[in-house]
């Protein structure tokens, strides 16, 4: 019987058996032990594991979890197991795999090894895969199974308990789908209600018949929210003329939602989502270097505007003191501003309809945070360094900081949007950029008049 264990458990008890297991050669304890583990356990722990112990505990699993566990990894783990693998143990994988992951699994081979392994399958698994692969991998399409079992509205309820018990059904199932003789969606009909009626009642006399349908070409994070609000477990998919071309399934979404917040965390510092933990080193030099160098490009711009006020700067030492409070408070306002936006991006609750209203009320935060916290630094730079005039000044840079950082904010994440730019993955360095420049600028600017 398989264990299921919780995230405490695996980062600990289980992660340390293993690799004390490997350490010790106790190869035959370790495969026992997997054998009772479920397959995104083992996955949890293989993403874990530096990459030549990864390739002993992944020949240690049993073939028939080959499938279900590939599936459960990470891109670049999968791939470097499956360049272990040769082209028998590939069959068997998908063998094991759900239609949408055996087509995600072929998409990431070379072309001749996921070639040969379609010419290997019957032709109705290859059929299946093609089919799922000739959909766009973002779109509900590209995340669907295959619905196997569908109802026909004029069959009785016994009817359909008689059909149900003879066939597989799919893990998950909480409906059924009513289709045509041409495959068009007539309705759905939830599996409590079918074992709750009359065996005499015909489908059509119970069945829903507007059911929560998704296109195949909607993108996979409004399918997300989808679920998400109208509380799916699952929903069928359908094509402009309503044929029913699948399902798709509330893990599916959770994989998703997970994927999705993963995508925007390590965006945030220019990693991606699907590295390897244990990359290798020139792999993953490479793939953070081109973010370090735009990092590198704002650190520049910052440095010029700095580098105009040099004399200014030489003569009135306290304003490199106080220069890099007026950029730090710009970047976390701006910074809050561009959260709640890309989060509000990502929930479909911004449109060109209330865009401008909620830039309208960032600014104003900004403004009258703005006011609030010049007059702190303002009274801190005065008492520090007895100066009213250094006190004003840092107090108009701050006020003006903050109002732009919050429109900066706002404003940059919707421009990305619109060009097709994923704002989390490129927002962050935009906006610290802008308000260190503002704020560099607008100080020193002040002070160059005001003051020296």
């Amino acid at each position: 019987m398989e264990e299921f264990t919780t995230r405490t458990e695996l980062n600990g008890d289980i992660l340390e058996h293993v690799l004390e297991a490997v350490d010790k050669g106790d190869l035959t304890g370790l495969a026992e032990r997997l054998k009772t583990l479920h397959a995104a356990d083992i996955a949890h722990v293989l993403e874990s594991l530096p990459p030549e112990d990864r390739a002993v505990v992944f020949n240690l699993i049993e073939t028939e979890k080959h499938g279900p566990v590939l599936a459960e990894v990470n891109e670049g783990v999968r791939l470097s197991l499956v360049k272990e693998m040769d082209r028998a143990e590939l069959r068997q994988a998908t063998e094991t795999m759900e239609v949408d992951d055996a087509a995600d699994l072929v998409g990431e081979l070379p072309e001749k090894v996921a070639k040969d392994l379609l010419d290997a399958m019957s032709v109705q698994e290859r059929t299946r895969i093609e089919e799922a692969l000739s959909y766009e991998e973002e779109t509900a399409g590209g995340i669907m199974e295959p619905v196997s079992f569908t109802l026909s509205s004029d069959s009785t309820v016994l009817d359909v308990l008689r059909d149900a018990r003879r066939q597989k059904l799919p893990g998950r199932t909480d409906k059924f789908f009513v289709v045509d003789e041409n495959g068009v969606l007539e309705g759905s009909l939830r599996l409590s209600y079918l074992v709750s009626s009359p065996e005499d009642a015909t489908v059509g006399s119970i069945m829903s018949h507007k059911p929560r349908t998704i296109h195949v070409n909607t993108p996979k994070d409004e399918v997300a929210l989808l679920f998400e609000r109208y509380d799916m477990i699952s929903a069928g998919v359908i094509d402009d003329n309503n044929r029913l071309l699948g399902r798709i399934t509330v893990d599916d979404v959770v994989d998703i939602i997970r994927d999705r917040g993963e995508q925007q965390m390590m965006n945030l510092a220019g990693v991606s989502e699907e590295e390897d933990l244990f990359a290798s080193v020139p792999r993953t030099t490479k793939s953070r270097s081109l973010w370090l160098g735009l990092n590198l490009l704002a650190a520049f711009a910052a440095s010029w505007v700095i580098g105009l006020f040099e004399a200014t700067i030489q003569e009135f030492v306290a304003l490199a003191v106080l220069m890099p409070i007026v950029a730090s408070m710009g970047g976390n306002a701006g910074n809050q501003t561009l959260t709640v936006v890309i989060r509000g991006l990502a929930l479909g609750q911004i449109s060109s309809a209330n865009r401008m209203d909620l830039l309208r009320k960032e600014v104003l935060v900004g403004f009258f945070n703005g006011l609030l916290f010049a007059a702190v630094v303002a009274m801190a730079a005065v008492l520090w360094f007895k100066s009213w005039m250094l006190g004003a000044v840092i107090a108009l840079a701050m006020g003006i900081n903050l109002v732009t950082a919050a429109f900066l904010g706002g404003m940059i994440p919707l421009i990305l949007k619109r060009f097709g730019v994923d704002p989390p993955l490129a927002g962050s360095v935009l906006v610290t950029t802008a308000t260190d420049v503002v704020g560099f600028f607008v100080f020193l600017g002040l002070a160059a008049l005001l003051i020296v």
